[in-house]
């Protein structure tokens, strides 16, 4: 279904730009919503048809997913939500194969927010992905979601030292002491990973600059596209790896899937979206192309 799809759908996407390229050619004004009208063909249709192309994971991707493969089992990892709603359809997968990562390979998940919308994206993913897919997890023993707490950059410096001076309890206001998974963990220091997931402020730079430098402490994350070039400068020595937005959670997903077998129907928004986003840039690139040919030919015109 999905090859049939996409030969249809290039079949439908070329014909229409021929002729666009057609009508440009012999000068003939092209209404802007024709133009919508194409953005909206090619992303609509892989939609419908499932369209997928297949991923592989570039150096900066791979280098976050190696990481976490080749902690010993029983290593510590926490993951910080720090994103809302709004910036869930991008970000969203990237935690959730995380999660799925870090629990596969039977390593401690400590889950945080610096937003205050994290907390409760953090007791969903536990409902939705760690209740569902790895029900032999004891909460307390083999994870944890101790929440948020306001003040930003402020609480990664209070935490990097000691954890039991802003965090008393759990989100289920369990005593950190009382949790077999806080035995021997005192500080973000004791943590073998630390991953950020988000896409604003406070976010992954943070979380460099005040907790994973000052605490020597291997520090990676997921980030909107937008806020990704940002963060390039501190990979790979202040920042071990990065999935840089639904690219990069496309990315990891197909390397996650490709080495367990186990996981072989999980679901895969990355991945899905990136076959409209892949349809839509290459639309936009025959838009330039054909812009300029009837640019240059135009002025040729002109001047014979």
């Amino acid at each position: 279904m999905s090859n049939l799809g996409l030969i249809i759908s290039l079949l439908i996407i070329g014909a229409g730009l021929l002729w666009l390229l057609i009508r440009s050619l012999q000068g003939k004004e092209v209404e802007r919503r024709i133009i919508f009208l194409f953005i909206g063909l090619a992303v609509s249709v892989p939609l419908l048809f499932n369209i997928t192309f297949s991923e592989k994971a570039t150096p900066i991707v791979k280098a976050l997913y190696d990481k976490i493969d080749n902690l010993p089992e029983g290593s510590n990892i926490l993951l910080s939500f720090d994103y809302g709603p709004t910036m869930a359809p991008e970000v969203q997968p990237m935690s959730d194969v995380l999660i799925r990562h870090v629990l596969a390979k039977n390593h401690h998940l400590f889950l945080m927010g610096l937003w205050a919308t994290g907390q409760s994206l953090g007791a969903e993913a536990v409902d939705r992905i760690i209740k569902g897919d790895f029900p032999e997890k004891i909460d307390g023993i083999d994870f944890v979601n101790i929440g948020y707490k306001a003040g930003n950059q402020g609480v990664l410096n209070v935490i990097v030292t000691d954890f039991r001076k802003l965090y008393a309890t759990d989100v289920g206001g369990r005593d950190l002491d009382s949790l077999p998974i806080f035995n021997g963990i005192k500080s973000l220091k004791d943590m073998d990973l630390l991953i950020s997931v988000g896409g604003g402020f406070p976010g992954v730079k943070e979380w460099v600059q005040f907790a994973g430098d000052p605490g020597n402490v291997p520090t990676g994350g997921g980030s909107a596209a937008v806020s990704a070039p940002l963060l390039y400068p501190y990979y790979p020595r202040q920042m071990l790896g990065l999935m840089g937005g639904i690219k990069g959670a496309a990315e990891y997903e197909s390397e996650f899937k490709r080495h367990y077998e186990r996981f072989k129907d999980m679901p895969e928004p990355g991945v899905k979206m990136m076959g409209p986003q892949t349809l839509a840039h290459l639309v936009i690139m025959a838009f330039i192309v054909i812009g300029n040919l009837s640019y240059f030919f135009g002025k040729k015109g002109k001047q014979s």
